[in-house]
């Protein structure tokens, strides 16, 4: 009787064997939403953001990655995004395999799951590189895009430096978090994916303690990755076409009590909103946000704005109090994910009336 079930258990495990199934990083039936770049069948970016979506059925889930750096990662399974994860991964070295999903329930195993992994930190922690998932059984179409499409351009808020930090903490790369920011949060609520294009510390003519030359925000737009210039983002060969664009810069050219000339901010913002509309049509819209630090900012954008030459462009200016300075906030001056939420709940109307899009009672989180 031994010999007989030893013998069912291996015939069993052979047939799991046979049944277990590897796909490429690039595989069709991966959704990936953000800015990629495929090369041998594996799928690379370091832009902060990114996700992908992968549905399978089985046990096991795993994927084989590489990372120049070290980045961590929020996994949903089984739901959609929301503002809790339900783990966290860190993704570093070279050819290494990390388990997503694993469950010993056999029901389970026969259902269908789906697994969303989402880079929480970025590009200056390093690139990611998606070799292949692996299952114990089969790889399924994963769900698409979704109808609507949000890009973000910004610096430390919209990458989410610090927002599960305290108030007395300096920055680590573990507790940046982008999916706990008012871009995330306003995604969320329209039920929208997002694209984001956020480099702490850079501004759009000057980074943050710095001069006004090096690299700034309408250079790192035109790129595929963030940290890499040979590589340059081709918009109109992607299905990846945002309904609006919101831009949320400025605070990092005012930073250490310095500003730029006015001319120069302004020919660089103008820049920046040219390239928008070089990627989607001079009928896109864009949402330029003046942050909260200097009221000059909003004299700068609003003349961007006004000089620009182009159409469909939308103004919203913040003032100091939307969101405290203590409660409200994260690492090193920067808010936490109430203080985002307050954000959050100022943007949101704003690209209700521009998009039409009606606000639909949900909870902003």
């Amino acid at each position: 009787m031994k010999k007989a079930l030893s013998a069912v258990m291996l015939f069993l495990a052979f047939c799991l064997a046979l049944s277990a199934e590897t796909v490429k990083g690039s595989d069709g039936k991966i959704t990936y939403i953000g800015r990629t770049m495929v090369k041998d069948g594996s799928v690379s970016f370091d832009w902060t953001g990114v996700y992908a979506k992968v549905r399978f059925q089985g046990s096991i889930l795993s994927f084989k990655v590489s990372d120049t750096n070290a980045n961590y990662y929020n996994v949903w399974i089984d739901s959609p995004m929301s503002e809790k994860a339900d783990k966290v991964v860190r993704v570093h070295g070279k050819d290494t395999t990390i388990v997503l999903y694993n469950v010993k329930d056999r029901k389970a195993a026969r259902t269908p799951h789906q697994v969303i992994i989402q880079k929480r930190t970025e590009g200056s922690q390093g690139r990611t590189t998606i070799h292949g998932f692996t299952t114990d059984g089969q790889i399924l179409q994963a769900d698409p895009k979704k109808e609507r499409l949000i890009e973000f351009i910004g610096d430390s808020y919209t990458c989410g430096y610090g927002t599960e930090a305290t108030n007395k903490d300096h920055f680590s790369p573990e507790t940046e978090n982008q999916n706990l920011t008012y871009a995330c949060e306003t995604a969320r609520y329209f039920g929208a994916d997002q694209i984001v294009l956020a480099h702490s510390g850079m501004g759009v003519t000057r980074n943050y303690n710095g001069n006004l030359t090096g690299s700034h925000m309408p250079e790192h737009y035109l790129r595929t990755f963030d940290q890499d210039d040979a590589f340059m983002w081709d918009a109109h060969s992607t299905p990846l076409r945002p309904d609006i664009t919101v831009i949320y810069l400025g605070t990092n050219d005012f930073s250490t009590r310095m500003q730029p000339a006015e001319r120069i901010f302004v020919k660089e913002y103008s820049r920046l909103i040219g390239e928008v509309k070089d990627n989607y049509g001079k009928e896109h819209p864009i949402l330029c946000i003046a942050p909260k630090h200097d009221p000059l900012m909003e004299t700068y954008i609003r003349k961007a704005i006004d000089t620009s030459g182009y159409e469909n462009l939308h103004f919203l200016g913040l003032s100091k109090s939307i969101h405290n300075e203590e409660s409200d906030m994260g690492a090193d001056g920067h808010p936490n994910y109430s203080g985002h939420t307050k954000i959050a709940y100022t943007v949101i109307p704003c690209i209700s009336t521009i998009m039409g899009w009606e606000l639909n009672g949900n909870e902003i989180k």
